[in-house]
Parts: C-alpha cells; sequence; structure tokens
C-alpha cells in the first residue's frame, strides 16, 4: 500500500503544470486581444477618414457646381431651359465635359468645342463625385482599361465599323449636319476616349457595356494610340482625310504648274 501510494504521488506531482506556463498563456492571450483590437481600431479610423475625405469632397464640388453649373443645370441637378438635366449622367460625363473644357459652356453653338480647361484635377474630381453622389451613373473607367495595351489590330476593325463613319477611318474628324461635327481624335485622353464612348456626348451614340464591353473599348483606344504614334510611310498625310483631300490638292497643284509653265512658254516666245 506504501510502495503504491508513493508511485501515484510520484505521478501526481510530474503531470502538474509549471507555473511558467501559465504565465506564458496569459501572456499570448494578452498579445493576441491586443494586436486584434490595434488591428480593428486602425482599420475603423482608416474607413472614417476616407469618409471623412469623401464627404469633404463632394461638398467642395457642391459649391463648385452652384457657382459655376447651376445657372443652366439647376440647383439640383433637374435642368432648365439653358441646359440639361444631369439626373443619372454619372461622374464619367461630368469627367470629360469639365475635362475636356467643353464645359462650362462659353456661348450657345450647335455644339460645345474643346477649349482650355477651367477648373484643377481635383476641382473635377470633385464636381464629378458631387453629381454622382446626387445620381448614380456610369462611373470614371478602372485604369487596366486606358493602358492602351491592348489589340490594336481588333481595335481598329471595331473603330472602322463602329466611328470611322464620323470621325474618319483616321481618328481625323468629320462635319455632320447644322454645323456639328465629329471632333479628331489626335491628342485626346485615353480616359475621355473611353468616357465619349460610355456616355455620348452631343451628336455621339452610347456605347455601354453590351454594346462595346471594357475590353473593346480599351482595344479601340489601342489602335487610335497605336495610329497617332505612328509616322506615315506615304509621305505628308494631308491631314488624313482621305481621298478627296488629297485629290483637291493633286488637282489644284497640277493646274497651277500647267498654267505656270504655259505663262512661261508664252513669255519666252514673246
Amino acid at each position: 500500500m506504501f510502495r503504491t501510494s508513493r508511485k501515484t504521488s510520484g505521478i501526481r506531482k510530474t503531470g502538474r503544470r509549471s507555473p511558467l506556463a501559465s504565465v506564458s498563456l496569459i501572456a499570448l492571450g494578452l498579445l493576441l486581444s491586443g494586436g486584434a483590437y490595434a488591428l480593428v481600431s486602425s482599420s475603423t479610423a482608416v474607413a472614417d477618414t476616407s469618409s471623412t475625405a469623401t464627404q469633404a469632397t463632394v461638398e467642395e464640388g457642391e459649391k463648385l457646381f452652384q457657382a459655376n453649373c447651376a445657372t443652366c443645370h439647376g440647383l439640383n441637378l433637374e435642368g432648365s431651359k439653358e441646359g440639361p438635366s444631369l439626373i443619372g449622367v454619372g461622374e464619367a460625363a461630368v469627367d470629360f465635359q469639365v475635362g475636356t473644357g467643353r464645359m462650362p459652356l462659353q456661348a450657345n453653338a450647335p455644339q460645345a468645342p474643346v477649349k482650355p480647361v477651367q477648373f484643377t484635377d481635383e476641382q473635377i474630381s470633385a464636381l464629378a463625385q458631387y453629381v454622382g453622389s446626387v445620381s448614380p451613373g456610369p462611373a470614371i473607367p478602372e485604369d487596366k482599361y486606358l493602358d492602351a495595351d491592348g489589340d490594336a489590330a481588333r481595335g481598329a476593325e471595331l473603330f472602322r465599323v463602329n466611328c470611322a463613319m464620323c470621325h474618319n477611318v483616321a481618328g481625323a474628324g468629320g462635319a455632320l449636319t447644322e454645323g456639328k461635327y465629329a471632333p479628331e481624335l489626335t491628342g485626346v485622353t485615353e480616359t475621355h476616349i473611353y468616357e465619349a464612348m460610355l456616355t455620348g456626348p452631343q451628336n455621339m451614340p452610347v456605347f455601354n457595356d453590351a454594346n462595346l464591353t471594357p475590353e473593346d473599348k480599351r482595344d479601340i483606344i489601342t489602335a487610335l494610340k497605336f495610329q497617332e504614334n505612328s509616322t506615315s510611310v506615304g509621305g505628308h498625310p494631308l491631314g488624313s482625310l482621305g481621298p478627296v483631300a488629297e485629290g483637291l490638292f493633286l488637282w489644284i497643284a497640277g493646274m497651277g504648274i500647267i498654267v505656270a509653265l504655259t505663262v512661261w512658254i508664252t513669255a519666252r516666245s514673246n
């Protein structure tokens, strides 16, 4: 009996936890709970800061809109006799129209021309965010569709089918009816080309994602930028306006040479 009790006592002694193990477990629990709390607190603070910054931007955009746009488009974007409603146009339309200088409109005309931009990039972003906050619409495109690194051959084909009848196959622009025109696409930023397709400004049709997918738009931008940066292998492009411009140039130049040669021969004979 005595020996058995000694053995049992020995087993109990060896099965006890060390005091250091308990302290380690408590410290580990405190470390994990403190780290989790710090992580949640920091993420909440970042979210609050982002929300505050966005709200401040929207408020700044509202002030800019009331000072520069509300006369024509109404205080609540409802429109007026002087300008259309902006309900549902989204951030993309505002970024395009204001970012290209078309808005604010300088004078009544068949269509708004490109002119020097009146606002900074930050102000344009604030205006766009304000209009988008009042009534959501097409958003400003993602950067991954603006890298002009798509399929240029496919984009050129899409452009010929959907855009060349107005903008010319070389993107040089062209005349429309009633004093309107399709603008030249050389020098236009990738963002504004995408936004124009997405929102359909003025006489341009809307090419939403059901008509042209984001990848289609990326390919068209790629084709336009490839054409813009390539050199003309046939000499001077003459504005890339096609055979009519080339024929007119040849007619005028040829007739001029003939007339000059006739005058020279007559003068020598006299």
